[in-house]
């Protein structure tokens, strides 16, 4: 049942993403990626949705996930409404020159497909489940989710407002901002490590623990943090940030010394 669940995913990404590919060369803009990051998993939702009992799990994962993904989207396009292209999407058409189209399908959109597919693993394994009730786990998995929730939705409104007024080079320190240098990469791992506490003890749960991982890696090492700290690196005041701040991890010492303050 699983291998079933998991070629049928992976075939509706495929098809999900060699369409959003095509929109992105339509439009000439390849940061469509971002914005249809989260409407993927909403896509991975709603077909599990259609093919599979809804149980407790299943019901939880579903819903969660559709609200954090339908969220996230609606976020990045108004963010990136009537502005260019991200930077990083620029500097790639740039460099691939005239390989730049069939990178850009392999290395931008399927590639992310196959992230897709490793990290909404815990939402499949939830799918296949046909006999799982209510159990502490889904409870304990929604906490978790709310708690990163909050850290991602707070961190993008008040980048939103900040950036409404920010000054060339400044940096946002204010917030959540003030205990880590990104809350809302922190809250969107912390609602994946949450969808895999709800799948942690179903059948084949253990390999729904390579969903939170993975997002965990992508976010801490390779796509988030470090490509999107490349651009302040000349920044002195970016760079006395970073000495006082952690990357992910906010600084709870801090925080809860501030809230005794007030």
């Amino acid at each position: 049942m699983l291998e079933q669940v998991c070629v049928e995913t992976a075939c509706w990404i495929l098809v999900f993403q060699t369409i959003t590919f095509f929109f992105a060369l339509l439009f000439k803009r390849n940061d469509i990626a971002d914005v249809c990051w989260g409407a993927g998993f909403v896509m991975i939702v709603v077909t599990l949705f259609l093919h599979h009992t809804l149980t407790p799990p299943a019901a939880a994962s579903f819903l969660l996930t559709i609200f954090w993904g339908g969220r996230l989207s609606i976020h990045l396009f108004l963010r990136n409404k009537n502005k260019q292209e991200d930077f990083r999407y620029r500097a790639w058409r740039e460099t691939w020159g005239k390989h730049f189209v069939w990178r850009t399908y392999l290395q931008v959109f399927l590639l992310q497909g196959f992230f897709m597919w490793l990290i909404s693993l815990p939402i499949q394994i939830t799918a296949i489940d046909e006999k799982a009730g209510w159990n502490v786990w889904i409870w304990a998995g929604i906490l978790v989710w709310l708690i990163g929730f909050y850290f991602q939705a707070t961190a993008d409104a008040q980048l939103k407002k900040f950036m409404t007024h920010r000054k060339k080079g400044e940096i946002l320190q204010t917030g959540l901002w003030k205990y880590s240098r990104h809350p809302n990469y922190f809250g969107e791992i912390l609602m994946w490590w949450g969808i895999g506490i709800i799948a942690g003890p179903l059948e084949h749960g253990w390999l729904g623990w390579i969903g939170p991982l993975t997002i965990t890696w992508l976010l801490a090492k390779v796509s988030g943090v470090p490509m999107l700290e490349r651009k302040y690196r000349d920044n002195a005041e970016f760079e006395e940030y970073k000495t006082r701040t952690p990357a992910l991890l906010p600084n709870i010492r801090q925080m809860i010394a501030d809230m005794q303050q007030k």
